[in-house]
C-alpha cells in the first residue's frame, strides 16, 4: 500500500494565537517580537506586504509602525504552547499516527485512508479552525519532503487557493517542482542552494532530476535523501515517539543590565525553577547542572564571560536542590564591575527518574521532597502558572522587557476572557 502522508501548518501562528481572542486584529498588520522586544519573529500577511522582515529589529521600523498603526506583540509562549497543544489533540481525531514536528506543524499519516483526500484535507482545516481558531494549509504528498513542499504549494496557492494541496497527482506534482526554487525545498538551506546553483540546479525540479550521487557529493547523504523523496521514495519515517530528550537548558536576555549579585541570584533561581518544571514533566532527572553568564559584545564598557558545571548526586528533579546548586555555580563565576546581559541555567546528561540511583546516605528525605514538587505543580497547573514560587525567584529588576505582552488567555485563570451577553 502506497504510504500518504499529510502535513498540517498553522499559518502565521503565533499572530494567529493573538487573533483568536482578539477578532478586531483581522486585517490589520500585526508582528510579534522576540524576547526583550527585540525583532520580529511573526508577521500577519499584511505586516509582510509593508516590506517588514522577519528578524528585523523593532527599532529599524517605528516609523513606519507608528504610520500604519501595526500592533505589535511580546512573545507570549504560554498561549502558544497552549495553543498548539489544543491544535494537536484536534488533528489526533484524524489519524492514530502522528508526528510533532515543531510548534505549529505535525505530520499525519493517511495511509490507508480512501476516498477523497483533498476533501479530507478540507475537512481538517475547518474542524482546525472551527475547534480553535487557528487557520492551517494542509499538503498531501507520498514522502515528507513532498508534503512539506505541498503545503507550501498551498500557502502560496501555487494551484489553487482552497488551502490544500495533493501532490500525490503527477501534473500537479511536476507543476510545483517547476515552479519552486531549490531554496524553497525542505532541508536545503542557503549555502546548500549557492553549491546546488554551480550544478544548475535553480528549481525544485532540477533538484529532483539530479544524480543522486552527486547531490551526496555536494551535500552529503542529507541531500541523497532530499533526492530520492522528490522523486516519490520514502527516506524518512515518521517518528511516532518523541526522542528522549538530552539536555534542558533555560536562558534568557535580561530586560536590563545587571550589575548586582543579588538580582543575578534571583535570575539564576527562576531559571532554574523552570528547568525543573521541565524535568518533571517529562519524568527526568538532572546528574549536572551548567551556569553561564555574559556581558553583552555590543555594550560599551568591560566584558566578560564565564560557565561552570556541577555535579549533581543523586540526579535529581528537585526545584530548590537546582536552585541551591545554580546559585552555588553562578557565586563561583560572578564577578563585581560587569553589566551582564545574559544568563543560563543548563542540565546536561538527563536520566529517566526511574533509574535514579539513590543516595543511603543523604540527609534529605526524597519522598518528603517528592510530594512537595507534586503538590507544587499541581497547584500552579490548578490555579496557573506562577501561583507558587519560590521565594529566591521573586526579584524583578532583571526579567526581560515584556511591554505589550498579551494576557494568558487560556493558562492563567484569571486572564480567562469574560463574555457578557
Amino acid at each position: 500500500m502506497a504510504r500518504t502522508l499529510a502535513l498540517v501548518d498553522c499559518n502565521n501562528f503565533y499572530v494567529s494565537c493573538e487573533r483568536v481572542f482578539r477578532p478586531d486584529l483581522e486585517g490589520v498588520p500585526v508582528g510579534v517580537l522576540s524576547n526583550n522586544d527585540g525583532c520580529f519573529v511573526a508577521r500577519s500577511a499584511e505586516l509582510k506586504a509593508l516590506g517588514v522582515r522577519m528578524g528585523q529589529p523593532l527599532f529599524e521600523v517605528r516609523d513606519l509602525v507608528r504610520h500604519h498603526h501595526v500592533r505589535v506583540f511580546s512573545s507570549n509562549y504560554a498561549l502558544y504552547g497552549d495553543m498548539s497543544a489544543r491544535v494537536t489533540d484536534c488533528l489526533r481525531g484524524f489519524t492514530p499516527a502522528l508526528e510533532i514536528y515543531s510548534i505549529d506543524e505535525s505530520f499525519l499519516d493517511l495511509t490507508g485512508i480512501g476516498g477523497d483526500l483533498s476533501g479530507y484535507g478540507a475537512e481538517i482545516r475547518q474542524t482546525v479552525k472551527r475547534w480553535t481558531g487557528i487557520p492551517v494549509c494542509v499538503g498531501i504528498g507520498p514522502t515528507k519532503v513532498l508534503a512539506k513542499l505541498s503545503n507550501h504549494a498551498a500557502k502560496k496557492a501555487l494551484l489553487d487557493d482552497r488551502g490544500v494541496c495533493d501532490l500525490r497527482d503527477a501534473d500537479a506534482r511536476e507543476h510545483v517542482l517547476r515552479a519552486v526554487p531549490v531554496e524553497e525545498v525542505w532541508g536545503i538551506g542557503r549555502r546548500s542552494a549557492e553549491k546546488l546553483s554551480l550544478l544548475g540546479v535553480r528549481t525544485a525540479a532540477d533538484l529532483r532530476n539530479l544524480d543522486p550521487r552527486l547531490a551526496r557529493q555536494a551535500l552529503t547523504v542529507v541531500g541523497e535523501r532530499i533526492v530520492y523523496e522528490l522523486q516519490g521514495v520514502a527516506c524518512l519515517s515518521l517518528d511516532l515517539v518523541p526522542p528522549s530528550r538530552k539536555t534542558i537548558a533555560v536562558t534568557r536576555s535580561f530586560g536590563q543590565p545587571v550589575t548586582d549579585w543579588e538580582p543575578m541570584r534571583e535570575a539564576v533561581a527562576a531559571y532554574a525553577t523552570r528547568a525543573a518544571e521541565k524535568l518533571r514533566a517529562e519524568r527526568l532527572a538532572a546528574e549536572a547542572l551548567q551556569v553561564f553568564m555574559h556581558t553583552s559584545p555590543f555594550r560599551p564598557g568591560p566584558t566578560y564571560s564565564n560557565a561552570v558545571t556541577v555535579e549533581l548526586r543523586p540526579a535529581t528533579d528537585d526545584t530548590f536542590a537546582l536552585i541551591a546548586a545554580a546559585a552555588a555555580a553562578a557565586r563561583r563565576i560572578w564577578r563585581d564591575g560587569y553589566a551582564f546581559s545574559k544568563a543560563g541555567v543548563i542540565l546536561p546528561g538527563l536520566v529517566p527518574l526511574e533509574r535514579v540511583q539513590p543516595d543511603l546516605l543523604a540527609a534529605a528525605d526524597r519522598q518528603r521532597g517528592t510530594r512537595l514538587m507534586k503538590a507544587l505543580d499541581a497547584i500552579n497547573s490548578t490555579m496557573g502558572k506562577d501561583t507558587l514560587v519560590p521565594a529566591a525567584t521573586m526579584g524583578r529588576a532583571w526579567r526581560m522587557r515584556q511591554e505589550q505582552r498579551s494576557p494568558s488567555y487560556t493558562t492563567r485563570l484569571a486572564d480567562v476572557p469574560v463574555v457578557q451577553a
